[in-house]
């Protein structure tokens, strides 16, 4: 998929604290908005020229991890009831830099984008990714956890795809999301997926299936 990118990458942007969630480069991600302060968010960010809010993961020693993936609001609905189902397109990591204090119910962080100008680029590949070994790691996993997956898409997918789709999919806890999230390729993410599903087979961790 080649990048969406077609702006300059802002120097603040709101950011959205959500456990678990994960947000890769050039992935989809759809979110439910029902917070009055997130609604609030959504609705300034549809009037900026970017329209991206900053996926982060919670950290509960320094409030927040320190980096997080940027996604565009490529999709956007609002139900009878005032909430909203949006998606975003990743678009980049970034690093939180100085919290900025103002009078939104939300928070805004000055961000760096340095060190992630690949994510603004083309898909990666992996050219010693195993598909059949990964496919059957993850078959076995799935069983395991009680889940299901489209396995024709998955076999026909792209690496990056393949990959990113399996890191947003598989359960695992926001800490290992976090890992998945800072591995700086695409053969490193899969190394890290491959070990983060044998731990679990093996049963260790709390997202360990019996």
């Amino acid at each position: 998929m080649p990048s969406m990118r077609t702006f300059d990458l802002p120097d603040a942007i709101p950011v959205f604290p959500l456990p678990g969630a994960l947000l890769l480069p050039r992935a989809r991600l759809p979110l439910h908005i029902f917070e009055p302060r997130y609604l609030a968010m959504v609705d300034d960010v549809l009037k900026t020229p970017d329209r991206l809010i900053g996926m982060v993961q919670p950290c509960g020693t320094r409030g927040l991890h320190l980096i997080g993936c940027a996604g565009r609001l490529t999709g956007f609905s609002e139900t009878e009831d005032g909430r909203y189902m949006i998606t975003l397109s990743g678009i980049s990591r970034y690093r939180l830099r100085e919290e900025i204090v103002g009078f939104t119910p939300y928070r805004r962080y000055q961000v760096s984008w340095d060190g992630f100008k690949k994510d603004q680029g083309p898909a990666e590949t992996d050219q010693g990714m195993q598909r059949g070994q990964v496919i059957d790691l993850l078959r076995r996993f799935l069983a395991a956890s009680g889940l299901s997956t489209d396995w024709d898409g998955l076999r026909e997918a792209e690496d990056e795809l393949l990959i990113n789709s399996l890191a947003m999919l598989c359960p695992f806890e926001a800490e290992d999301r976090q890992a998945l999230l800072e591995a700086p390729d695409l053969p490193t993410r899969r190394e890290t997926l491959i070990t983060l599903m044998e731990f679990a087979l093996r049963g260790g961790g709390e997202e360990s299936v019996q």
